[in-house]
């Protein structure tokens, strides 16, 4: 029975890591998950048939709970929701992670080896830092705690001293394993930590954020996976960690900052308006104004954002890219890496209506050709085409690499409003004299100018 759990933990690991090569390209993404998903089931039932099991009612009703908490997830929330089920989702693996380590120190009490309580110690860590920055995460992306960095003085020496009582805890764990007052005290530091360090980041970084947290869950579970010795749940935590951070420093880089600048830097905060005295007059156009300017068009770049998720328009937009083709026009998406509110949401968005691969380019594939662009149509993005990054010190968007949709002939936005983005920052853009501003709700524009183009 020993060979066969074996052989099985090690046939998951290896769909493991296929699935998570699959899931490098949008084409294969979908058997990499088919992939994972096989794998999950495989490390499931080879851990049920173990001797150790005496027991299944509570394993049973875990199950019949948690299936039935997923099922009607998955029914009920929204595209729009998506970034808040990952973020606590994230949370959950985290809490896991901390919970099945505590569950395992009160069972060994008394016979910890060394090497096992540093495992229990970085699993309680990373696994309760990960559950409240989760939920801190989650609450800011549903609007229950204000997106805006939440900063007070000497914060970072407060994280200093709070990190330090953790370093002094674990110790103490170390050298008397058997005071369980240590390790309560290491539960509560972490919880604490968790909830400072995402507290001061801005909603504009959310999507590092997810993906750091995810890293962190990964790690979490690895390290459960030490306490337990169990080979799959270190591998598997491993891959997940790894990704998250691969992920996570291809988004800073993308973003021109550093982990540790998004972490420590209280980006988001509102920087100062365009001065009323400043601004143009933003005069609001038609979809007939601009239906007239995409039938002229010979290329056209659209870049989508959060509102189109808001507004569910990526049916109608993909319906418009039909049109556009069928009437001769060159027409591409433009992919900014941190679009949206977690990582590869338009891509999911997309996706989801069945928007080819090969018309989807990453910022830096396409942000070049905006200059020989005949019209950039922006869907619900804001922060993204935002010039002030390029030259606004004062910014917290400065130095992040945009979309140079304000480079093309002529801009059309679809907007509610000219409110400002995730970030706080007022959009120089809309401003601009070659943009058309269209206001409303982006599907209601959209479905119009399709009407528009086919008469």
């Amino acid at each position: 029975m020993k060979t066969i759990i074996v052989l099985a933990y090690l046939l998951s690991s290896v769909l493991f890591i296929l699935g998570l090569k699959n899931l490098s390209s949008p084409k294969t993404a979908r058997r990499g998950n088919l992939f994972a998903m096989i794998a999950m089931l495989i490390a499931i039932i080879a851990t049920l048939i173990k001797n150790e099991i005496v027991d299944f009612t509570f394993i049973i009703t875990g199950l019949i709970i948690g299936s039935t908490i997923g099922v009607i997830i998955a029914r009920k929330v929204s595209m729009t929701a998506m970034p808040q089920m990952v973020a606590l989702f994230n949370g959950l693996g985290g809490g896991a992670s901390a919970f099945v380590a505590l569950a395992e120190y009160y069972r060994l009490t008394g016979g910890l080896k060394p090497h096992i309580i540093i495992s229990m110690i970085i699993s309680f860590f990373v696994g309760a830092v990960t559950l409240t920055g989760s939920l801190v995460a989650f609450g800011k992306l549903q609007g229950i705690i204000k997106s805006a960095p939440i900063v007070f003085k000497a914060q970072r020496f407060l994280n200093i001293l709070i990190f330090t009582l953790f370093l002094i805890a674990g110790v103490l764990l170390i050298t008397n394993p058997a005071n369980n007052a240590y390790l309560l005290a290491i539960l509560a530091i972490a919880m604490i930590l968790g909830i400072l360090l995402v507290i001061p980041i801005g909603g504009a970084d959310m999507p590092v954020v997810i993906s750091l947290l995810n890293s962190c869950s990964g790690l979490a579970a690895a390290a459960t996976g030490f306490v337990l010795s169990n080979n799959i749940l270190i591998i598997c935590g491993a891959l997940v960690g790894a990704s998250g951070m691969i992920l996570t420093r291809i988004m800073c880089k993308a973003m021109n900052r550093s982990v540790s600048n998004i972490i420590f830097g209280a980006v988001g905060t509102i920087s100062k308006d365009i001065k009323k005295d400043d601004k143009q007059k933003v005069i609001a156009y038609t979809e007939e104004d601009a239906s007239m300017m995409l039938e002229n068009a010979q290329t056209v770049i659209i870049i989508p954002g959060y509102g189109l998720a808001v507004a569910q328009a990526q049916f109608a937009l993909q319906e418009l890219v039909k049109t556009l083709i069928n009437n001769g026009i060159n027409v591409r998406y433009a992919i900014h890496p941190v679009a949206g509110r977690m990582p590869g949401h338009m891509n999911v968005l997309l996706a989801e209506a069945n928007v080819s691969y090969d018309l989807l380019f990453d910022l830096g594939d396409i942000n070049n050709d905006f200059q020989n662009t005949d019209v950039a149509l922006v869907v619900g993005a804001n922060d993204v085409v935002n010039p002030s990054a390029r030259a606004d010190k004062d910014s917290p968007l400065f130095g992040m690499p945009i979309l140079n949709a304000d480079q093309a002939k002529s801009v059309i936005i679809c907007k509610r409003s000219l409110s400002p983005g995730f970030s706080g920052v007022d959009n120089e853009l809309f401003y601009n004299k070659k943009t058309m501003m269209i206001f409303g709700d982006a599907k209601d524009s959209i479905n119009e100018l399709i009407k528009l183009l086919k008469t």
